[in-house]
């Protein structure tokens, strides 16, 4: 059997205002922080061969000596397009 109790606080005005600022604060850093999960975009060997411009041979081989992640199922083959833009590496251009 549960007994029924009242809590009966005093609080005043200034208290409940300084609360809800503080809670809007709080929402807004989450907001501006707040990155919206995006899908992995998945490529197939041949869309990964267009966007590289290149063979379908380098692709196998870039698969093969590990520089490209290959996912599969069945007997499809892809690729995530954020891997393969980060296997871009920067040149460093002499000019």
């Amino acid at each position: 059997m549960q007994k029924n109790s009242t809590i009966q606080l005093e609080i005043n005005l200034e208290q409940i205002t300084s609360l809800f600022e503080g809670l809007q604060n709080q929402l807004s850093e989450i907001k501006q922080s707040f990155q919206p999960k995006e899908p992995a975009e998945y490529l197939s060997r041949t869309e990964v061969k267009e966007m590289l411009r290149c063979d379908l041979s380098t692709v196998h081989n870039y698969t093969v000596k590990g520089k490209l992640k290959a996912y599969g199922i069945g007997n499809r083959v892809y690729y995530k397009r954020s891997e393969i833009e980060a296997a871009l590496i920067p040149l460093n251009n002499k000019g």
